[in-house]
């Protein structure tokens, strides 16, 4: 029955389509075309949500949503114009700033739940590992979607808070739907999954060792969606446009779980069993700086930067 709900929840989860949620009709002549590249996660399920309660059309955009594997893919997909607005970890984006890549946050995008063990992500091992805490990581090998990015950041702060020497965790590059098979098959020692790919992990008995975004900040602000400066610059009613949009989808997400479940039905393969089960984000529409900030010293500690960039400059 287990390894038919896993199955059953891995398939799910590699059709997670870009979506084509529904919205108020208006003539497409009086919408701006609007491309932001997105993670098929739970995370990003306000924007559908607010694409289908029209809070977009209201703002004259047409919003196509369009899927790439991490933020760090997103970043330049945004610079060289291909998507006008983008998703991205809070650390792909302080990398970016850090380089000073042209990009700038326009609203918040997801925030942990803060509560350990009830986290919307999770790291995992398999059930009968050795490793019973995360600080026996120091030498293992720990699977993250994109490499240098919150993933890196967060669990190594686990692993130091646990007493262990963060420094000799290994990171290898593994899309979301690869990671629960990966660790059943024991290629890597453990994972570091999100949402609906908790639920897989959960259902292949995998167990719980950290909650790794409540290890590094409270109420830690996870991703945010962002633009070009370049489009700042050349068309800055548009950017106010859809970053009030995006705040108007993100508070009515929060309040709103049931719908934020049902959503998920129009751009994933969720079943009805597995959205039930999910351990939703927060939304909060205001972005927590002082974990941004958190995070760009962790950032810092781990050599993933040299120095703290410029928050003022990279945070609206």
């Amino acid at each position: 029955m287990r390894r038919s709900r896993l199955l059953a929840i891995l398939t799910a989860a590699t059709l997670l389509a870009a979506g084509c949620s529904e919205e108020p009709t208006t003539p497409s002549a009086a919408l701006d075309k609007v491309n932001t590249g997105v993670i098929a996660i739970v995370d990003v399920a306000p924007i559908y949500l607010g694409k289908e309660k029209g809070f977009f059309t209201e703002q004259k955009i047409d919003l196509t949503l369009t899927t790439a594997q991490g933020g760090a893919a997103i970043v330049p997909a945004v610079l060289n114009g291909e998507y006008q607005f983008g998703f991205s970890n809070t650390i792909s984006l302080l990398l970016g700033a850090s380089k000073n890549l042209p990009v700038k946050v326009v609203s918040n995008g997801t925030n942990s739940t803060g509560v350990d063990g009830q986290d919307f992500g999770s790291l995992f091992v398999k059930a009968d590992s050795p490793v019973k805490s995360a600080k026996d990581l120091a030498g293992r090998t720990v699977a993250a979607n994109t490499l240098k990015n919150i993933v890196e950041t967060s669990v190594r702060e686990s692993v130091r808070k646990d007493g262990g020497d963060a420094a000799a965790v290994k990171f290898t590059e593994l899309a979301f739907p690869d990671q629960v098979p990966a660790l059943e098959s024991g290629s890597v020692d453990a994972i570091f999954v999100v949402e609906p790919f908790q639920q897989a992990a959960v259902a292949a008995g995998a167990r719980r060792i950290a909650s790794s975004y409540v290890d590094a900040a409270p109420d830690l602000t996870v991703a945010m969606y962002f633009t070009s400066q370049q489009l700042i610059s050349s068309n800055p009613d548009l950017v106010a446009r859809f970053t009030t949009a995006m705040k108007k989808s993100l508070a009515y997400a929060d309040a709103h779980p049931d719908e934020v479940r049902n959503v998920l039905a129009a751009y994933t393969k969720i079943t009805p069993e597995v959205r039930a089960a999910l351990v939703l984000p927060k939304w909060p529409a205001e972005i927590n700086k002082a974990s941004v900030d958190t995070l760009a010293g962790l950032a810092v500690t781990d050599g993933l930067l040299t120095a703290k960039p410029d928050l003022a400059t990279l945070l609206p």
